[in-house]
């Protein structure tokens, strides 16, 4: 059996998705995330599944198996809070967060309320940093 991935990149528009967004501050934080991100990251904000704006892409493959593509950063402005997905694993991150300002970690992702709670020099260097690491973790097989 096939596991297949839920979360793939597609051609929805990422303008129309944050444009869907309900609440006017988080729709405008999200429109602010996407020039951070973009900037940031050197790369173009595709949609991921219904609802994750990731930029950039790498191919994981876990010793079971499985495999897929994932964005290297991404972010998705959520009705309760607004996640950020950066890499995992690396202790760099952990430091970052630290100065981060206001915000709650899971397994992968960190969760923000606004903009204005956290630091948005430390945010770019979380999303350098973990395109960096992520890089150098699953090299371009050429």
């Amino acid at each position: 059996m096939t596991y297949e991935l839920k979360t793939k990149q597609n051609d929805r528009s990422v303008i129309e998705f944050i444009e869907g967004v309900d609440h006017p501050k988080k729709r405008e934080d999200a429109y602010k995330l996407l020039d951070f991100f973009t900037e940031t990251s050197g790369f173009e904000a595709k949609m991921w599944g219904p609802s994750i704006i990731g930029f950039g892409s790498y191919h994981y493959k876990y010793p079971t198996g499985h495999e897929g593509d994932a964005p290297l950063v991404g972010f998705s402005p959520r009705k309760a809070k607004i996640s950020l997905y950066f890499a995992t694993g690396d202790t760099e991150r952990e430091q970052l967060l630290e100065k981060f300002g206001k915000h709650t970690s899971g397994k992968a992702c960190v969760y923000i309320n606004k903009i204005d709670d956290i630091d948005v020099n430390i945010l770019k260097d979380l999303i350098r940093q973990s395109i960096t690491f992520l890089q150098k973790m699953y090299p371009e097989k050429s």
